[in-house]
């Protein structure tokens, strides 16, 4: 009895979710560096242009981050989707669908760079944060309008006289690569100091938005802006890699819900379409009702 009163008080592994949660962190920092280990870049400023810049990498990592070793799928999507002599790419398409139908958003929980950003900009105390608010699961499906119409759609009918698209939604919205690419590119540059126009403070404006509500809310890119998450979301129900609640185990104490910072109820769906595999829920669960693993 003694037991359950603890469970239903929250008290019983407190503390576990918060320990697992650094190691998580860990995990996305190794990568971080891993993915972005052409140091050169940031003493030259100097994009790197080798062989492996050829391979997509699964988060969302600017392709002219002056470190990044690898592309960012989004924007070489959209790079090729317009062009003339072939319409759809397979090769990142492919890469999308087998990585999503692999590990669906367990890339935004645990391998996406700009996802370990923010992660850490929710540490940052604030006196109020906002779990969620009136229209949060409405403002959610932003994510889908924006793959469907500045990764697919503009890029693939907005074409120049050679048949070439325009990256749309690197260029007008990603705050990502101001992160990553433009701030670093134009600090390491004077040459391109004097380029700066409307475009640039738009994008800057975009970032430091994004910057300022990831404080106060937890991941707003992953929520509403990201289409290689909303692209993932769709395999979280499928993919290999894959939750599962043990009913029987389970004793309804609302403890995974109430850790969860995608404000997603596990018990009801433990494969939902916004979990980014982040594992909160599983280390918080006080009797282990919840664990992983490969799909039978």
């Amino acid at each position: 009895m003694d037991r359950i009163k603890n469970i239903i008080n929250g008290s019983t592994k407190k503390d576990k979710y918060k320990i697992r949660d650094r190691f998580r962190h860990l995990f996305q920092s190794v990568w971080f560096l891993i993915t972005n280990s052409y140091f050169e870049g940031f003493k030259t400023g100097k994009i790197y242009g080798g062989e492996l810049k050829k391979i997509c990498v699964p988060g969302m990592n600017c392709y002219s981050c002056p470190g990044a070793k690898g592309a960012c799928p989004i924007g070489s999507l959209q790079a090729v989707i317009g062009k003339s002599e072939y319409k759809f790419s397979y090769y990142i398409v492919g890469f999308l669908f087998f990585i999503g139908a692999l590990v669906g958003r367990f890339v935004c929980g645990w391998l996406c760079p700009f996802g370990l950003i923010q992660d850490l900009l929710h540490k940052i105390p604030f006196y109020k944060k906002i779990e969620t608010f009136k229209f949060d699961k409405h403002l959610r499906k932003l994510k889908y309008v924006i793959l469907l119409v500045f990764v697919i759609i503009l890029p693939l009918f907005l074409v120049d006289i050679l048949g070439q698209g325009s990256p749309y939604f690197c260029k007008l919205i990603c705050p990502v690569g101001m992160l990553e690419g433009g701030l670093p590119l134009v600090l390491l540059n004077k040459t391109m100091r004097g380029a700066i126009g409307f475009l640039y403070f738009w994008k800057g404006t975009i970032l430091i938005a994004t910057v300022i509500l990831s404080i106060i809310l937890y991941r707003p890119f992953c929520k509403y802006i990201c289409p290689l998450g909303a692209i993932y979301s769709f395999f979280n129900s499928i993919s290999v890699f894959r939750y599962k609640l043990d009913k029987d185990k389970c004793i309804s104490c609302g403890r995974c819900k109430k850790v969860c910072q995608m404000n997603i109820d596990p018990v009801q769906n433990c494969n939902h379409m916004e979990c980014i595999r982040c594992a909160r829920c599983k280390n918080a669960c006080p009797v282990d009702a919840i664990s992983f693993g490969a799909r039978k």
